[in-house]
């Protein structure tokens, strides 16, 4: 699967621009603040209907225009796709495939799989649990669709139960019928979100290990710990055992969407433990095994975005990572960085074509 061509109207920084892509390497140059990044993402949106940077739709619009407009087209298994993300200011986002409108997002998710790394996935380490389990989700999702149904299902009966409790409360009563119909259906939902999350991570975790010895040469040994009260008992026993302490918090305290990833180097957590370069490396190989994973479940390459790779990497380090992507066979990638002639230097040492995309004043 490859991006031939992009074309933005009103996204972010961009009034109006084109691209034509090169089925391998596609370079974005260019001095801070003239829109790799954008680019990167508008490539993300189409394939996931959001922006990874910024998910509130309105921000992503030019200023002082109403709407704006993702045009891509892909050629895939051997034929043209074409995919709008389109969106104005006050209405729903709308996403076409073919001149076709999905009537849920949730149709597309997986139909263009793709993988970016940023700087910006330092939040892995740094934030709370929820974005490490939107990281599990969003992985599982690419490939599995049933999966990501059942999550939509399982937050919206966690929001409805979260709702009665405050019903309750403000209303002084309770109504344990209704609450069990609840609990019955959580459980139900959050029993098979367990099982395939554990079930993922026991074909994840090697991978990511093997790609972080890839890029460390084996300095140090990582791990990746799943988290959950599912693996002490089962979610209806949870809920029963939390009532009073949801009724008091008027909220679901206990459950799948409380469940953490947690990240750790030779035993200690890398958030306090991790030098920098120590840190990057593993969102790396997080993400590298996120790729090989995709690619194994869907026989598709994902798209692959690299954006700022340069930044508290070394260039050796850098050109490791990309022949690694040489030799793997991987699809299509699109790296941004700063510097022209830093980028060409590397990836003119590997065998695939490659394209040098310059970009110059904001348009």
């Amino acid at each position: 699967m490859v991006l031939k061509s992009l074309s933005l109207l009103n996204y972010k920084n961009f009034e109006s621009i084109n691209f034509d892509f090169d089925d391998k390497i596609n370079c974005l140059v260019g001095n801070n603040g003239v829109g790799k990044t954008n680019i990167l993402d508008a490539i993300y949106h189409l394939s996931f209907g959001k922006s990874y940077f910024n998910p509130i739709t309105g921000q992503n619009i030019k200023h002082e225009t109403d709407f704006f407009v993702i045009d891509g087209l892909y050629e895939k298994e051997g034929r043209d796709e074409k995919v709008i993300v389109s969106a104005k200011r006050g209405q729903k986002k709308v996403i076409k495939r073919n001149g076709k409108t999905y009537d849920t997002f949730s149709e597309h998710i997986g139909f263009l799989p793709l993988v970016i790394v940023s700087p910006a996935d330092r939040d892995l380490i740094t934030e709370g649990s929820d974005t490490r389990r939107k990281f599990i989700d969003g992985v599982i999702s690419q490939s599995d669709q049933n999966y990501l149904t059942t999550l939509l299902k399982y937050a919206k009966i966690v929001a409805q139960r979260n709702s009665l409790l405050k019903y309750f409360a403000v209303n002084n009563t309770f109504d344990p019928t209704t609450l069990e119909i609840y609990n019955q259906q959580l459980h139900e939902y959050g029993t098979v979100i367990y099982e395939k999350r554990k079930e993922f991570l026991e074909t994840f975790i090697p991978i990511f290990i093997d790609r972080y010895e890839a890029i460390t040469s084996g300095k140090e040994k990582v791990a990746l710990v799943y988290q959950s009260k599912l693996s002490e008992t089962d979610l209806l026993t949870l809920l029963e055992q939390n009532l009073s302490k949801d009724r008091t918090l008027q909220y679901t305290s206990v459950g799948v969407h409380k469940d953490d990833l947690s990240f750790e180097i030779e035993g200690y957590p890398i958030k306090k433990f991790g030098s920098q370069g120590q840190q990057k490396s593993f969102l790396i190989a997080l993400k590298l095994a996120q790729f090989d994973f995709i690619k194994r479940q869907t026989n598709v390459n994902p798209i692959l975005l690299l954006d700022d790779i340069f930044d508290k990497l070394d260039s050796t380090r850098v050109e490791h990572i990309i022949k690694l992507v040489d030799d793997q066979n991987f699809g299509q990638l699109f790296i941004s960085d700063t510097h022209a002639e830093r980028t060409e230097e590397v990836v003119k040492k590997i065998s695939q074509s490659y394209k040098i995309i310059k970009l110059g004043m904001r348009n």
